[in-house]
């Protein structure tokens, strides 16, 4: 117990001495702190006391410098303020200058207005005398002439007018005689000149009638069981396909239609390349042959179009044009034709100072309606007018076409010109394969039908056999009976001759009496006189 009372009073006295010294750390704590911090104050004070001292004196010394820069201000405004108003003062001096000046011109101005309208007046004055003085010369003159004033001007206007009508008739009496002597010289130069250096060569290109079958196999493949395929084919083609007896390989393909044919071989062509011949297979090869050609046709008119530079044409028009491939006139591929046609007219167009591309476009369509005359009602002259109208082509265009043969009257020299060209192409040798011979044989029987008619005077096969004009004898025939007679021969023509295209047959009736009246009634009568008197003093 003694012991433990021993620890416990060592205990309490070791708190007691612990927190005797606790208690004087802590003061001693307190004391460094509060010293501290007084030092932080006296620093901050000393610090703060710098900082307001620093202040002040910037602040004096920015005030100093904003109290000497609006002195300066203050100066500058009051200078410039002195300036303006020197200024000021000036321009009230100018001013009044301005006014003294305006006010004397003023002055002046109204003394030259006035002197002007005085000099106006003056002028009224003189022009009305001088109008008097006109008046009283043209009545002085009129009574001395014993003629007035306006038929004085009528009777001079007259002499001048058949002065100048004189000389105009003198001028173009030599220009005509001119023109009549050295128009044959002229044209032929032309003609020579635009044949020379106008068309240029083109290949010919020959129509293919017939297909080449290779062997027997394919023939009878296309025969088909019982004929099935080849009448097919000539369904589809509008053709009629026929194998040429001597020779079991080729076929021939008969139509008037070009286009057909052309579609025919082609799809034959293909139908022997490909050796598969089927009823799907050949209705397959139609359809792709009408296309290729349709196609080719525009491809053609195309080309065509561009190569003789005539400008935009419509696509149906172009169409047209290669349609003319496969069309042919006494043996002349329509479409070189029509080319060579176009290439003379825009060459003599040229020579003789005229629209070349206007000119070649009208020799390129001259032709258009053969392109289509097998299926449209007409002759070619007519469908090609008409589709030429259709599609807006020039005036000048319509009237070529339409006056190439003669079937209506030339308004402009250009449809000369086409005409000329025209007559040119067909008749260079070699142009067609119609002979000399046949073709003067074919004009002497349209004649001699007409000639075997009574009542006919005269007969002409003109245009290359497509008219016949014949010229009855008035006094014979009466109108119903021409024109009776213009029936029988279009029916014995169509009855006893071949011929390509149409024939157009015209009766011409006229009765004509002639007089003489004037200087050759005298001179016979005179004639007449003299005779008399030489027979009476004989």
């Amino acid at each position: 117990m003694l012991i433990t009372g021993l620890i416990i009073g060592c205990l309490l006295i070791g708190l007691v001495i612990g927190y005797v010294v606790r208690q004087h750390q802590h003061r001693q704590e307190l004391l460094a702190v509060q010293k501290q911090a007084r030092d932080i104050i006296a620093s901050a004070t000393a610090e703060t006391q710098q900082k307001i001292a620093k202040l002040t004196a910037d602040s004096r010394r920015e005030t100093l410098t904003y109290q000497q820069s609006v002195k300066d201000e203050l100066a500058e405004q009051t200078s410039d303020i002195a300036v303006r108003e020197q200024r000021r003062q000036q321009r009230e001096q100018l001013l009044g200058q301005m006014g003294v000046r305006l006010a004397d011109q003023t002055a002046m101005l109204d003394e030259r207005s006035q002197a002007n309208r005085d000099q106006r007046q003056k002028i009224r004055d003189l022009k009305a005398q001088a109008l008097q003085l006109r008046t009283d010369r043209d009545e002085t003159l009129a009574q001395q002439a014993g003629i007035d004033e306006q038929a004085a001007k009528d009777h001079v206007l007259a002499d001048t007018e058949l002065d100048l009508k004189r000389d105009r008739d003198v001028e173009i009496k030599a220009l005509n005689d001119n023109a009549v002597a050295n128009a044959e010289r002229w044209a032929k130069d032309v003609v020579l000149s635009a044949t020379e250096s106008g068309p240029q060569d083109l290949p010919k290109e020959h129509l293919e009638h017939t297909v080449t079958v290779p062997n027997g196999e394919i023939r009878s493949k296309i025969i088909g069981r019982d004929g099935q395929h080849i009448r097919l084919l000539e369904t589809l083609t509008g053709t009629d396909l026929i194998f040429v007896p001597d020779d079991n390989t080729t076929l021939f393909i008969s139509t008037h239609d070009p286009i057909r044919r052309e579609v025919a071989r082609v799809a034959l062509t293909n139908l022997v390349a490909s050796r598969r011949i089927s009823s799907n297979q050949i209705e397959t090869q139609v359809e792709n042959a009408q296309r290729d050609v349709n196609h080719s046709l525009w491809e053609t008119g195309e080309q065509t179009v561009s190569g003789l530079h005539v400008g935009w044409m419509h696509p149906d028009l172009m169409k047209l044009i290669g349609r003319l491939k496969y069309r042919t006139s006494y043996g002349q591929n329509v479409l070189l034709h029509s080319i060579e046609v176009a290439q003379l007219t825009g060459a003599m167009a040229a020579r003789l100072g005229y629209n070349t591309r206007l000119a070649r476009r009208a020799g390129l369509l001259h032709d258009l309606g053969k392109a289509i005359d097998h299926e449209v009602e007409g002759t070619h002259v007519e469908i090609g007018t008409e589709f030429a109208q259709k599609y807006g082509e020039d005036d000048v265009v319509i009237n070529a076409i339409a006056a190439h043969h003669g079937d209506v009257e030339k308004t402009s020299p250009l449809a000369e010109l086409v005409a000329a060209a025209d007559a040119i192409s067909g008749a260079r040798p070699g142009a067609r394969s119609e002979s000399v011979e046949d073709y003067i044989n074919r004009l002497r029987a349209l004649e001699k039908i007409a000639n075997d008619q009574s009542g006919v005077a005269e007969s002409y096969a003109i245009q290359a056999g497509r008219e016949l004009r014949i010229i009855v004898k008035p006094q014979e025939l009466d109108d119903t009976a021409a024109a009776n007679l213009t029936q029988e021969v279009a029916q014995q023509i169509e009855s006893t001759l071949t011929y390509p295209g149409k024939i157009k047959v015209t009766t011409i009736r006229k009765s004509t009496a002639v007089e003489y009246v004037g200087d050759e009634k005298k001179k016979k009568s005179k004639k007449k006189k003299k005779k008399k008197k030489k027979a009476a003093n004989a």
